[in-house]
């Protein structure tokens, strides 16, 4: 990749093609116009819809969340069965969903960051009793949905823990790792549960458990996990037999340990995989363990500046690029795919503060645009595949409309960053090359981030069937800063369109104006006990908004063009179709 500096005064006149795990090197133009000036300026981005790339394949399809208890209550299932549909019905997109707590002791009741199922308790003569009556609720839920669950074996249930007293915490207040967090006092009747625990899985859901994916714990390089590393290493051999007994083509993966920000985050993902690559297994006596994905945490870091939401886009970035570049070290497992299991802006879903109100409007759906078309970069650097990019964040039941937590909707209303969802849910068949003269290019995103300049950008993605023709360009406006500013004139160029003589051409959009719930309730007044009518209208402006009807499109010269308006923190995207 050719690294050239932006002057202070200048912009880069960027060129992105992206394609999933085939993105070639990026060509850097210096401009020399000052940046002051360049804002009155129309941004061109061309799309080139006969340069094929690679297929294009989603990887922002992930969801999931602490509490497993709300994929049941009825937003939950409303919002589970809004995911299920995310992409074109003639190609459905798989999505996944990874909950926490899923063997955690108690009685179904969720509060923040918490969630139980009271799967295994004992007798007072130490018989083990397995109750899946909650647990089949969740999955119920999940895969009522048409969703796959990512089976999250944690946590410790009472009755196993080495350290069980205090055991429920109450979030925010008081230490979280709490009697769930310790190794089991009986690693025999650990492994037994996860055994009984797959057979009942199997026998529940049949067949469509071999789509399922596997893992063991959550961040084992910090409290959720109050043991050692090679307590861990162990904890993962029992486990993995067991579910291996039973399912023998079942897809595990691990150790979903955080962003390799510190010494210590990278020495515990190092050790694990020497473990499974050369290790002695401590359940078989084989040689290392099975490890059919690579899963770890990026997360970015908002603070408040001044008065307004600075984003760290680069902090997120940066982290993927840390936790890549391990992985690309190891020739055993750089062919091996990657799961973010929880790659997010920042890193509680269940926070609130200033600094996350960011979360209600449209600068959290366009930081999840550009994070994840980013991924798909920073894949392509180190020769990587990613599989998927989990957005830890659902809904969070019996809490305040628009609270600010990070969710993807609140009280049955969808939140403006579903809807960037729903447009990637369009893109399909294979990407295209595009170019943009206001992209930024990835070493200066990642290094600094949007702060200085905006990021000004588009993906496109190109199918057909027979002769009729799809070509789907999503553009988005991104800056760290969440300040107002005039929106950017878009000269949207599209060539290759050969033998087509007309086009139609729609278009979608999220942003403070569009497809934006939240503008749409501090019009009403904020209220929090929305009327019936109210809140009727409120769900409505949670769909996602065609802000241009479709229209005829000339094309000459096999070329067609367009211009729009992207306002800050924006995300469109532009549908054209035709035949030849």
């Amino acid at each position: 990749m050719i690294n050239i500096r932006r002057p202070a005064i200048s912009r880069a006149m960027t060129r992105l093609v992206f394609a999933v795990m085939a993105l070639p090197a990026m060509t850097i133009c210096p401009a020399t116009i000052p940046a002051l000036a360049q804002a009155t300026q129309a941004v061109i981005i061309t799309v080139h819809a006969n340069k094929t790339i690679a297929p294009y394949k989603p990887l922002w399809n992930f969801f999931g969340a602490d509490e497993p208890n709300f994929t049941y209550a009825p937003n939950g299932q409303k919002l589970l069965h809004e995911l299920g549909s995310l992409g074109p019905a003639e190609h459905p997109i798989p999505v996944y969903f990874r909950p926490h707590n899923l063997l955690t002791t108690g009685n179904g009741d969720s509060s923040l960051k918490w969630g139980s199922t009271n799967a295994y308790t004992e007798k007072p003569d130490g018989t083990a009793v397995y109750d899946w009556t909650i647990t089949d609720r969740i999955f119920d839920a999940i895969t009522a949905a048409h969703v796959r669950p990512i089976v999250e074996i944690g946590f410790m249930p009472e009755a196993l823990s080495t350290h069980p007293e205090p055991y429920r915490h109450t979030f925010p207040k008081g230490d979280i790792y709490t009697g769930w967090a310790y190794p089991p006092r009986d690693y025999a009747k650990w492994g037994k549960l996860i055994h009984a625990y797959a057979e009942h899985l199997k026998q529940r859901y049949g067949s469509a458990v071999d789509n399922w994916m596997w893992e063991v714990w959550n961040e084992p390089d910090i409290g959720y996990w109050q043991g050692t590393p090679e307590e861990y290493d162990h904890l993962y051999d029992i486990t993995t037999s067991a579910i291996r007994t039973v399912l023998p083509n079942a897809r595990i993966g691990g150790p979903e340990s955080t962003g390799v920000a510190s010494s210590r985050a990278e020495a515990f993902l190092r050790q694990f995989l020497e473990h499974c690559a050369h290790g002695t297994n401590t359940a078989t006596g084989a040689k290392g363990a099975p490890l059919d994905f690579i899963s770890y945490h990026p997360k970015g870091r908002p603070s408040t500046v001044n008065g307004h939401v600075r984003m760290d886009i680069g902090h997120q970035l940066r982290a993927i690029d840390r936790g890549m570049r391990v992985i690309a070290s190891y020739p055993e497992w750089k062919n091996t795919p990657i799961v973010l299991g929880e790659s997010d802006p920042e890193g509680c879903a269940a926070c609130k503060g200033p600094e996350n109100g960011y979360r209600n409007g449209p600068l959290y759906g366009v930081s999840v645009a550009e994070a994840t078309m980013r991924t798909y970069e920073l894949a392509r650097k180190y020769g990587l595949t990613v599989e998927g990019s989990v957005t830890w964040a659902f809904e969070f039941e019996n809490q305040p409309y628009f609270a600010g937590f990070r969710e993807l909707a609140t009280n049955g209303i969808d939140k403006p960053v579903l809807n960037v969802f729903r447009m990637m849910g369009k893109l399909n068949g294979n990407w295209v090359q595009a170019d943009s003269t206001g992209a930024l290019s990835l070493d200066d995103i990642e290094q600094v981030g949007a702060v200085g300049s905006p990021d000004i950008n588009a993906a496109a993605t190109s199918s057909s069937a027979g002769n009729q023709h799809e070509l789907d360009i999503l553009l988005w406006n991104y800056h760290d800063d969440d300040l107002p500013t005039t929106p950017v004139t878009i000269q949207l160029n599209i060539d290759g369109l050969a033998a087509a003589k007309s086009a139609t051409a729609e278009e979608f959009r999220m942003d403070a104006t569009h497809s934006n719930s939240y503008a749409v309730w501090q019009q009403m007044g904020s209220p929090q006990t929305p009327t019936s009518e109210q809140q009727k209208q409120l769900e409505a402006s949670g769909d996602l908004q065609q802000s241009v009807a479709q229209h005829s499109l000339s094309i000459a010269n096999d070329t067609a063009a367009t211009t729009l308006q992207l306002p800050r923190q924006g995300v469109a995207l532009v549908r054209l179709r035709w035949q030849q």
